[in-house]
């Protein structure tokens, strides 16, 4: 279609809607996680047990908080980009299988999935010259 043929042109731009986007909604999703405490933070770690890991709870908790709200505003500013979005993917990683394992099925696991296939994807794309990283 010719009118959408010069899209290509603006892919920075995609790219800094895109991370605007995502970083705001896992600052919104990570942040409430994070002021939770230590409780909140084991009951949160408490999911790494679908993927083999059933030591330090409150430990993965935080990280999964800390992945979720700093990653997000990391990946909002494309700043330290890519560790950030190896950490997000690990993190939808777990949270998929979280979902699966508790019995939520696809359904239940498919924002995760999505979520870990954007970052993953996002991680070989980069953040785009309207970054901090400018890369």
């Amino acid at each position: 279609m010719a009118v959408l043929s010069n899209l290509g042109q603006y892919k920075d731009a995609g790219l800094l809607l895109l991370r605007v986007g995502l970083g705001a909604m896992m600052i919104y999703h990570g942040y409430p996680k994070l002021i939770g405490g230590p409780d909140s933070w084991a009951q949160l770690g408490a999911s790494t047990k679908y993927v083999g890991i059933n030591f330090l709870p409150t430990f993965w908790g935080l990280m999964a908080a800390l992945a979720e709200a700093a990653g997000g505003v990391l990946i909002l500013l494309g700043l330290w980009f890519r560790p950030a979005a190896i950490f997000l993917t690990i993190n939808m990683i777990v949270a998929a299988a979280m979902h699966l394992g508790s019995g939520d099925g696809l359904k239940g696991a498919s924002h995760a999935i999505e979520l870990a296939f954007v970052f993953a994807g996002l991680i070989f794309i980069g953040a785009g010259k309207y970054s901090v990283d400018k890369r």
